[in-house]
């Protein structure tokens, strides 16, 4: 009887719908798990190949910006001795007409920007300045010497060596990330120098 409906066109509508199944089933494509598991493990392998590299490139960058914050103090500190006849404290080389240079125009331009003259952390390095003596007969904030500090913030994370420069114009670094020797605000004669 159930050979008869189908030749009459009136087929079982179950019957249809198991076909239909086993047709999409037989059809369908997809990963086994083994597949998966072995793209899984290459992208591990990829990025326990990339990650190391990315930090060490950041370290890098953090390095080279600090350093080029160093340079920029040391110009800075240059333009200011010229100006003023004396080094100045941070502050003062971020508002020179504030009483740090006498008769400072309010509008000429500053020698460093607020955001260079701020101590702190930056770059993945914490900053640090050491002004020397006042000098007698020029306002508060003309200073005999200064040392510009940068030690990494979490050392081999955010860099790994520390600097540090002065009035000499050099700039130098600890392998390890401590401060170079230093006395007062000046460096010591035999610290490593970046070349």
């Amino acid at each position: 009887m159930h050979s008869l409906a189908v030749r009459v066109g009136q087929a079982d509508p179950l019957q249809i719908e198991r076909t239909r199944d086993n047709i999409m089933k037989k059809n369908q494509k997809g990963f086994t798990l083994i597949e998966l598991l072995i793209v899984v493990a290459i992208i591990g392998i990829i990025a326990a190949i990339a990650i190391p590299s990315l930090l060490r490139a950041r370290v890098s960058a953090n390095e080279a910006g600090t350093i080029g914050d160093i340079r920029a103090v040391s110009s800075a500190q240059a333009a200011y001795s010229s100006a003023a006849g004396a080094y100045g404290a941070l502050t003062c080389l971020s508002t020179p007409s504030g009483g740090c240079i006498v008769s400072y125009p309010a509008a000429a331009p500053t020698f460093i920007d607020q955001n260079m003259a701020a101590t702190g952390t930056r770059s993945g390095y914490a900053r640090g300045f050491v002004a020397g003596a006042l000098v007698s007969g020029l306002p508060a904030g003309n200073i005999d010497g200064y040392l510009y500090t940068a030690i990494p913030s979490t050392p081999n994370q955010t860099g790994v060596r520390g600097f540090a420069g002065d009035a000499s114009g050099r700039i130098c670094f600890t392998p390890d990330g401590t401060q170079p020797a230093a006395t007062g605000a000046s460096l010591a004669p035999a610290c490593t120098v970046i070349k």
